[in-house]
C-alpha cells in the first residue's frame, strides 16, 4: 500500500485552507459592505473612506473601500464646455493637471489659484532647500518624489517631471496660475479653498487637497487610505455664480501684474444669498471676516445659527475645533436634550485650545494658564472622541 507524502498533504491542506479563508473573507466583505445611500438630484456626497463603495487606487494598484475623489474631480473637469476655475490650496495629482491641460488645449478657459506655500514645483527644490524643510513638509516632498519617480530608480528624469509634476505640467501648458501673493502681499497666510467651477453651473466643493495623501493615501505607507475627506458635486448655476464671484475677487486681472487681487480680509463681505435646490436651501459664505464685524456675521456665526436650529441631533466630524462660541451653543443644545456626537482628529483633539476637551468636561493649561473664556461643560458627554484611522491618515473633514 503506497503512502502519501506528509509534506504534500500539508501543502495541499494549507492551500485549501487559504482558498477557503479567502473565499470567506470575500463573502464576508460583500455581506458587510453597506449599500450606498440614495443621492440628491442637485447635491451628491462622496467620501474617500466610505465603506459603501470601492475603487482601485491606480498609484498603488490597491483595491480599497471608498469613493475615488480624484476620478470625480477629473470627470467634472473633462465635462467642461466653456470654463474651468480651480481654487485649491495644494495641487499635486498629475491626472487632475492633465485633465486641465486637455481642456485648455481644447480652447476652454482654464484658471487656477493656489496657496503661495504650494505654488512652486517640488522638482525645483535644491537638496539644500529640502534639508531645511520642516519635518512635515519634508514628508510631503518625499511623497511627491514617490509619486513622480515612475521607474522607482531614486532619480527624477526630465520626462518624469514633465509628465508627473502637476505644477510643471500646468506651467508647460500655458495655463494661467496665480497664488495669494497676487494682492501685493507676501501671502495671506492660508488660501484654503478647495473648489472647482465648471461652465459656471456645476461645482466640486471638497475638504480634500488635490494630493495623494489627502485623497488616496500616503504612498509610502501601505495601510494608509488617505486623510478622511468629503466631496460634494453640486448642480446649481445660482450657487456657481457666488463661487465665481469669490474666485474673481481673488483672481483680479490674473497675470497682468497689477496687485488688484483680493485675498483674506481684503475681500469684501457679501450679503448672504440662500439658494433653493429642490427641497433643500443652501447658503454659502466665504471666510475670513474682519475682526471688526460682529461674530454673527462671520462664517462661524452662520454655522452657529445653523447648529442652534437642531431639535434632535448634531453630528460633527472635524479636523480642528477651537471656536468657543460654537461649543457654548452646543452645550445649550445638549442641555435641551439634543444628542451630540463628535469625532476629532487625534492630533488636535487633546490640545489646550481644543473644544473637544470642553465637551468632555476637561480644561488644560497652556504655560500655566487656561485659555481665555474657556468653559468646560458642566455635564460632559461620552459621545465625543477620536476615530481609529489607518496609519498615517488624519480626520480632515471640515
Amino acid at each position: 500500500m503506497s503512502q502519501r507524502s506528509p509534506t504534500r498533504l500539508s501543502v495541499c491542506s494549507a492551500l485549501l485552507l487559504t482558498l477557503l479563508l479567502s473565499g470567506c473573507q470575500q463573502a464576508r466583505s460583500q455581506l458587510q459592505r453597506p449599500a450606498p445611500l440614495p443621492q440628491d438630484t442637485f447635491v451628491q456626497v462622496y467620501f474617500n473612506q466610505a465603506e459603501s463603495a470601492e475603487y482601485t487606487d491606480s498609484y498603488r494598484q490597491l483595491k480599497r473601500s471608498g469613493d475615488d475623489l480624484e476620478a470625480l474631480i477629473v470627470e467634472a473637469i473633462a465635462s467642461a464646455e466653456s470654463t474651468v476655475d480651480v481654487a485649491v490650496q495644494e495641487l499635486r495629482l498629475p491626472k487632475i493637471a492633465q485633465a486641465l491641460v486637455e481642456r485648455h488645449q481644447a480652447g476652454i478657459q482654464v484658471r487656477v489659484i493656489l496657496e503661495n506655500t504650494y505654488s512652486r514645483p517640488w522638482s525645483e527644490y535644491t537638496a539644500a532647500e529640502v534639508e531645511k524643510l520642516p519635518e512635515r513638509e519634508r514628508s510631503r516632498y518625499n511623497e511627491f518624489r514617490k509619486l513622480v519617480d515612475s521607474n522607482d530608480d531614486g532619480q527624477l528624469s526630465p520626462e518624469e517631471i514633465n509628465t508627473k509634476d502637476a505644477l510643471v505640467v500646468l506651467r508647460n501648458s500655458g495655463i494661467p496660475v496665480i497664488d495669494d501673493t497676487a494682492d501685493g502681499s507676501k501671502g495671506t497666510g492660508l488660501m484654503h479653498h478647495k473648489f472647482v467651477i465648471v461652465d459656471n453651473s456645476r461645482l466640486i466643493v471638497t475638504s480634500a487637497n488635490f494630493t495623494s495623501s489627502d485623497i488616496h493615501g500616503d504612498l509610502s505607507v501601505a495601510e494608509s487610505r488617505g486623510n478622511a475627506n468629503n466631496l460634494l458635486k453640486i448642480s446649481s448655476p445660482e450657487l456657481a455664480v457666488q463661487f465665481t464671484e469669490e474666485f474673481n475677487l481673488m483672481w483680479g486681472d490674473g497675470l497682468a501684474g497689477q496687485p488688484d487681487s483680493r485675498f483674506g480680509v481684503k475681500k469684501p463681505m457679501r450679503a448672504l444669498q440662500p439658494v433653493t435646490l429642490g427641497d433643500v436651501t443652501v447658503t454659502a459664505q466665504f471666510s475670513p471676516a474682519s475682526a471688526t464685524l460682529l461674530w454673527s456675521q462671520s462664517s462661524n456665526g452662520l454655522i452657529g445659527k445653523t447648529l442652534s436650529t437642531a431639535t434632535q441631533s448634531v453630528d460633527l466630524a472635524l479636523f480642528v475645533f477651537s471656536e468657543q462660541p460654537l461649543v457654548n451653543l452646543l452645550e445649550v443644545s445638549a442641555q435641551q436634550g439634543v444628542q451630540i456626537r463628535a469625532v476629532f482628529d487625534p492630533g488636535f483633539a487633546y490640545r489646550y485650545y481644543s473644544e473637544a476637551l470642553d465637551m468632555m468636561g476637561v480644561a488644560l493649561r497652556n504655560q500655566c494658564q487656561y485659555e481665555a473664556n474657556n468653559r468646560p461643560w458642566q455635564n460632559p458627554i461620552a459621545t465625543a472622541g477620536v476615530p481609529q484611522l489607518p496609519q498615517g491618515d488624519l480626520l480632515h473633514h471640515m
